[in-house]
């Protein structure tokens, strides 16, 4: 496994090589790693218990591209086979995983802190020195 720099062990990132087979897969795939990883560390919001959620959002991101490949070049619905007269045109199961990949992707998101709408949810909350006023000592509570 190699890991992302500067997150050290923290999400060492999986051997690509065994999950895909196609050698533009796998760079994006690690391009994917590297690029999630690294927000995450700067957001100060990854953790060992997050490696297998994000290769499960970078499996998708790679599924959703490949059928996206196969939908733009032969399209969504698939014509009916000839000299069948019963046969109808379908929807492409290309199209339906691409689908289902993006759903998966946006909810692994939305879990990870990384969809914009929740990034505010899963950041380290910050909290700021409160300054001392004048009617603090007045409100403090009197000892018996």
């Amino acid at each position: 496994m190699n890991e992302v720099p500067g997150t050290g062990s923290i999400a060492p990132e999986p051997h690509w090589s065994m999950l895909l087979t196609d050698d533009l897969e796998i760079a994006a795939a690690a391009e994917h790693w590297r690029r999630i990883t690294s927000e995450m560390r700067d957001r100060s919001i990854l953790a060992p218990s997050n490696g297998h959620a994000i290769q499960r959002l970078v499996l998708s991101y790679v599924i959703y591209d490949r059928c996206s490949r196969e939908v733009a070049e032969h399209g969504a619905v698939l014509k009916p086979k000839r000299g069948n007269p019963k046969a109808i045109a379908r929807l492409s199961p290309h199209f339906s995983a691409m689908r289902e990949a993006a759903s998966d992707a946006a909810q692994m998101e939305a879990e990870l802190g990384l969809a914009p709408r929740r990034r505010s949810t899963a950041a380290k909350v910050e909290r700021k020195a409160r300054s001392e006023r004048a009617s603090d000592a007045y409100l403090r509570a009197v000892p018996k």
